[in-house]
């Protein structure tokens, strides 16, 4: 369990919630592993499969509480939040601002400063990990270019131009992604994206993962009472958590496009764990897709400290971190949305 801006996560699965005074107890069978003043919380997230006891839900409710359920693998579930309270303030000023094509450039910026910050950073390690591997020169050249801009980003008063830019940056970065891959090269290497169908092994595994990373975003931005579907960068469309996509874009490179490499380099996933069919698509067999899961949740346990917060907590949890700053943001507790900068 941790405490984080007035937020408590509940992150092993058998612990059990319930009320004592005005508390909230954790325990673990008959253990008690913490309790906290329910005066001092804003709101409780939830990764166990035990629940909590009615009187805890009750208090919540009539408190103002926000108290959130999601499975141990972050699937949301449901919600329980106080009449008073409530999230209808938090969603029509997200609408509202949704509805600005200048307040939505301003929130937008944050999620593209940090791709750009966090796709420079990931070749600037490579070249300093891996430089008799590399092609160090290509990769410090990309990084130097997306540097400029990162401060181009800083200044855009316009969505049109905020995708142009960073429509740039995916190019430069897409096109040395392929130096990072160090291992079974003949079998795994990037040409360009290709999504719908993926026509190489990279892009099949990239695709699967960057879809477990988006309903992350999606269940943590729920969890903190945001519309997933409503974005800023990414425009209504019927069936899209654009909200979701926006939020992602920061975490693509640290959280997906890293564990796609670990996996590849590490030969964790190999050749045989994929099928080419008769119009080229490559897709994962459902093994492979049952072990890319798996270790998926393996690095979700994995620490990291926040750049904003300066705590040091698992990688599963950014997702919700970020999407409770966004929230703040979006309230007026924050004058800016602070994006998340790998390190």
């Amino acid at each position: 369990m941790r405490k984080l801006l007035n937020t408590l996560y509940i992150l092993t699965p058998e612990s059990y919630l319930s009320l004592e005074g005005e508390n909230v107890v954790i325990q673990e069978g008959s253990t008690e592993k913490g309790r906290f003043p329910l005066h001092t919380l804003e709101m409780i997230l939830s990764f166990s499969y035990k629940g909590a006891s009615p009187a805890l839900m009750g208090s919540c409710a009539k408190k103002g509480v926000g108290l959130c359920f999601f499975t141990p693998n972050g699937r949301f579930l449901a919600r329980v939040i106080g009449e008073e309270r409530g999230n209808v303030l938090l969603r029509k000023a997200q609408y509202r601002l949704s509805d600005d094509p200048s307040a939505s450039c301003r929130a937008a910026r944050g999620f593209i400063l940090g791709k750009l910050y966090n796709s420079r950073w990931s070749l600037e390690r490579a070249t300093r990990d891996h430089p008799l591997q590399v092609d160090v020169p290509a990769l410090k050249e990309a990084s130097a270019s997306l540097a400029g801009l990162c401060r181009d980003v800083t200044r855009c008063d316009s969505l049109e131009s905020l995708r142009g830019l960073e429509g740039a940056a995916a190019t430069l970065y897409f096109g040395v992604l392929d130096q990072l891959i160090l291992q079974n090269k003949e079998d795994f290497f990037f040409r360009e994206r290709s999504r719908r169908p993926p026509l190489d092994r990279f892009n099949a595994l990239l695709s699967f993962v960057y879809t477990l990373l988006a309903n992350d975003c999606a269940a943590a931005l729920e969890g903190v009472g945001l519309d997933a579907y409503v974005g800023f960068l990414h425009r209504d469309r019927p069936g899209r958590i654009s909200l979701a996509l926006d939020l992602m874009e920061e975490l693509r490179v640290p959280l997906a496009d890293r564990f796609v490499l670990s996996l590849i380099n590490t030969r964790t996933i190999r050749p045989k764990d994929f099928s080419i069919q008769e119009n080229g698509a490559v897709l994962l067999s459902d093994e492979a897709r049952r072990g890319v899961l798996s270790a998926w949740q393996q690095r979700k346990k994995e620490t990291i400290t926040h750049p904003f917060l300066g705590e040091k907590l698992p990688w599963g949890l950014v997702c919700h971190i970020q999407a409770l700053l966004l929230a703040r943001y979006l309230r007026g507790d924050l004058e800016e949305y602070p994006p998340f900068f790998w390190k």
